[in-house]
């Protein structure tokens, strides 16, 4: 008869054993939890003093804080005396917040100026990149962020230069230098961001693969599509091409550009627009897309669309499918309005975790004060 013979197990070997058979369990799980997308608010202000209560720090990774201007060849304060209230307050946000990381944004569209200038010669842009870190410095910020709008392109009145195109680099290379100065100094790292244009004229003045590697994140500004509409009515921050009428711009269409220039994906990051634009149309067919235009209306941030026009006052609510685009039309007037919704945004953000990017950003806080899009953003991300 046979004896199954039972041995006794080292109950330290048991253990050793169990766990090694778990630990790919547990290093996939720490790898998902490691993995985190950024999201990057732009704060205004540029208005004065800003409240800045109203910025729910445990939502955002980044605060871009706009703006700061370009005069005389130098990183300028133009609001010196709001400017540095606001960054106090802003610094308070990271009690909540230790990892928010806060930055300056120079530049914009209103002043964007005199950025070829600053950029010109070895000395201005010597020059420009100190005052730009003296400004992180002196009130312990975390980076800085360009938004020259745009290299070689006449913008809000620039100074435009042939040069434009390769000194955009430049000064890239000598912020980074100034910010690995400063890195050195503290101990802690310092961040260099752009947000860029959303479309192919802006890659066809600048050398974007040369200027990623300097950059932390790249922000595509992939809203504002309305002003190349040719005199019909388009989507402004559209994902994708409508199929409404001939698209010239979409997310989409940006980022396979920036990556097919050499710009690597985990650079890149999705821009959402927390405000909508407006337009009086000629027809109603199509619910007003396609259609030509006349006069631009004002109609402000999401909040105020969602709580106010929403199915509200005449409006009707649509979707491009298409474009993954929403739209109100207003028939009796002719009225049309085009914004980033919560169904977009998650389409934006399924689209950045597909195609391995960056993360998201949006213009601006305060467009959204009731943070609709922003709680999208991250019950998508979360």
């Amino acid at each position: 008869m046979n004896t199954l013979t039972l041995k006794k197990v080292n109950p330290g070997k048991a253990m050793l054993c169990l766990l090694t058979l778990m630990l790919p369990a547990f290093v996939l799980k720490a790898q998902v939890k490691k993995h985190k997308y950024v999201v990057i608010g732009y704060v205004g202000g540029y208005k004065g003093l800003t409240d800045m209560s109203m910025v729910n720090p445990e939502k955002l990774t980044h605060i871009n804080y706009a703006f700061v201007n370009v005069h005389n060849n130098r990183a300028w304060l133009t609001h010196e005396k709001t400017d540095t209230t606001n960054f106090r307050n802003l610094v308070l946000l990271k009690k909540k917040n230790p990892d928010l990381k806060i930055l300056i944004s120079i530049g914009g569209w209103t002043w964007s100026k005199n950025f070829s200038d600053a950029a010109l010669t070895d000395t201005s842009r010597r020059a420009f990149a100190a005052s730009a870190v003296n400004i992180i410095r002196k009130y312990k910020l975390d980076g800085v962020d360009i938004d020259w709008e745009y290299p070689g392109l006449q913008g809000d009145g620039n100074v435009v230069r042939p040069e434009d195109e390769q000194n955009y680099t430049l000064m890239f290379q000598a912020l980074r230098a100034e910010l690995d100065g400063l890195e050195k100094e503290t101990g802690s790292k310092k961040l260099l961001t752009a947000a860029v244009g959303g479309f192919q004229r802006f890659l066809q003045h600048t050398e974007m693969a040369k200027v990623a590697q300097y950059l932390n994140y790249i922000n595509l500004m992939t809203y504002d599509y309305f002003q190349d509409g040719q005199g019909i009515a388009v989507h402004h921050t559209n994902l994708f091409a409508s199929n409404k009428y001939q698209t010239q711009n979409s997310a989409d269409k940006a980022v396979s550009d920036y990556i097919a220039q050499g710009v690597p994906a985990s650079k890149l990051v999705m821009g959402i627009a927390f405000y909508g634009r407006s337009v009086m149309v000629k027809d109603s067919a199509q619910n007003g897309i396609g259609m030509k235009t006349g006069e631009h209306i004002w109609v402000g941030g999401y909040t105020h669309l969602k709580d106010s026009l929403l199915n509200r006052n005449g409006f009707t609510y649509y979707r491009d499918s298409s474009a993954a685009a929403p739209y109100l039309f207003k028939a009796s007037t002719k009225q049309f309005i085009t914004f980033d919704d919560e169904w977009s945004v998650k389409n934006k953000c399924q689209y950045m975790v597909d195609h391995q990017m960056a993360g998201v950003m949006f213009w601006e806080y305060a467009d959204d004060k009731k943070e609709y899009l922003l709680n999208a953003i991250n019950e998508r991300l979360k």
